[in-house]
């Protein structure tokens, strides 16, 4: 009863006029960034993130809209996979295994149709699975004080770190870099400032935004002025777009085991969306075996990843609303739109703010029906986004970036370091560097660093304190495990070749 008379709060909010076009609105331009290869997700709530503050939205209309962006770009990404054989983000990266083969074959509308239908299925279960998990675990975190918080923070850093990039040495660099970034300001026990080099602007620390906003969108701005303004054409006809039913239909039982599978992969810290799209890829081919045909372009080869990937972006906001710790890339970026409108996800967000918590998770199965309805019907829209010149696109992104900012603090101070950040971004990337890792050090490092204080003073300084509960020890053995894994699947983990024309 308690679900329910929750879930109709969150409805009284959700469907409030403003509330509803936020979301319709979020859907849509979810579903165009989604489409663009390259940008992805977390570019794309980060690249938004400012237009939240310059339109002055409260907390639930700012993280409404940047979750529906986020559930949209989800949907998108398989829209160049299928038919430019390059995927939108990561995540989509194994639909281009069967979803290009299947569009050359003459079947692009099928393979776009069904992988909506699929992301719906994926993406719809995730969140009756928020709702229902959410507050169960919520109140498991109740048993968590401050050895147990450190060590999940540093099991965020490890499992994210491992699966960011093909070399954890790196991954380990960059969270260093976002953890010295964290330590910038005013020392909260000592009153004395830390490597602020002697600059007032400094004193109050680095904020999330200006640290997100340069490091993913300047860094686009800098990779295209690179590349000179490649424009991107489509290599795939179209052609007329139906429901193929008789796919659908048998799909269904794949849809549902791979949403319950990158479900599960979503609420791990860390693991994210595109571990969920491999998981619930390999498994069904395992499955099938080797008559499945997976590779050649069948329908189960395309259900299973787009399921897989949406099922487990809405399980990487479990972790986030009922922990305070990300688990993925763009869930990091929203818990850094949460903190910057003062609200700090954990145990205490469910009863504290629950009209923030319900209004999110009721916007987002209104959000699931409202992107099913839109990438149908909608898809040649969208299709022509992929036609659009990035000279145009491209200074778009980066007005609305130094605009929302400038808005959000009015020091063009910010605007400086946002500059900066874009260009340790460029160097970052240039290096193979993963820039998810320093975004979580920004987020992370300072309540790290004080749970850390607060496990010293209540243990008198004995370091065993850290490990002086079972939670804590499986957080352990978990952060270990996390960063040295993906050294032995690095083979399984592996980006799987382009198929040739």
């Amino acid at each position: 009863m308690d679900i329910l008379s929750n879930l109709a709060l969150g409805f009284s909010v959700a469907l409030s006029p403003s509330t509803l076009m936020l979301a319709i609105f979020g859907c849509f331009i979810g579903t165009i960034i989604g489409a663009l290869p390259g940008l992805g997700p977390s570019n794309g709530v980060a690249i938004l993130i400012p237009l939240a503050f310059t339109l002055g939205l409260d907390a639930t209309s700012a993280l409404v809209l940047m979750t529906a962006v986020y559930y949209g770009a989800m949907y998108g990404g398989r829209i160049s996979s299928i038919l430019l054989n390059i995927p939108g983000d990561e995540p989509a990266l194994m639909t281009t295994l069967d979803g290009y083969p299947m569009a050359r074959s003459g079947r692009a509308g099928d393979a776009l149709v069904l992988s909506g239908v699929a992301s719906f299925v994926g993406a719809f279960l995730a969140t009756v699975g928020l709702m229902l998990l959410a507050p169960w675990l919520a109140q498991v975190a109740f048993l968590f004080g401050p050895a147990e918080y450190f060590a999940l923070y540093l099991l965020a850093f490890c499992t994210l770190g491992g699966m960011a990039s093909n070399n954890q040495a790196k991954s380990a660099l960059a969270a260093c870099i976002g953890l010295a970034i964290a330590m910038i300001g005013v020392d909260n026990s000592s009153g004395l400032p830390r490597l602020t080099g002697g600059s007032l602007h400094l004193f109050d620390g680095i904020d999330f935004l200006v640290a997100i906003v340069g490091l993913f969108a300047i860094t686009e701005v800098f990779f295209f002025i690179e590349s000179h303004g490649k424009t991107s054409s489509i290599g795939v006809k179209l052609g007329k777009v139906t429901v193929p039913w008789r796919d659908v239909f048998a799909t269904r039982w794949t849809m549902l085991r791979s949403s319950v599978v990158g479900f599960v992969a979503g609420v791990l810290p860390g693991a994210g969306a595109s571990l969920g799209s491999f998981m619930a890829y390999m498994s069904e081919k395992s499955l099938a075996g080797e008559k499945g045909g997976f590779g050649t372009g069948v329908p189960k080869g395309i259900a299973a990843p787009e399921a897989g990937n949406n099922s487990a972006a809405g399980g990487a906001l479990v972790p986030m609303l009922t922990l305070g710790v990300p688990g993925s890339g763009t869930t990091a970026v929203l818990l850094a739109l949460l903190m910057t409108l003062n609200i700090t996800p954990g145990p205490t967000l469910f009863t504290e703010r629950p009209e923030v918590v319900w209004g999110l998770i009721a916007s987002l199965l209104i959000a699931n029906f409202v992107l099913l309805l839109m990438n149908v019907p909608m898809v040649k829209i969208f299709v022509r986004v992929l036609q659009v010149p990035p000279s145009i696109l491209l200074p778009g992104v980066t007005m609305v970036s130094f605009v929302g900012i400038y808005s959000l603090s009015g020091s063009h101070v910010d605007l400086l370091l946002m500059i900066a950040f874009g260009c340790l971004g460029y160097v970052l990337r240039k290096l193979d560097v993963p820039t998810v890792p320093v975004i979580l050090g920004i987020l992370l490092g300072g309540h790290m660093e004080d749970a850390l204080r607060r496990a010293m003073v209540i243990s008198d300084g004995d370091w065993l304190y850290l490990f002086s509960s079972p939670i804590a020890i499986g957080l352990w053995v978990a952060a270990v495990l996390g960063f040295v894994a993906p050294m032995f699947l690095r083979g399984l983990l592996a980006k799987p070749q382009r198929v040739r024309d």
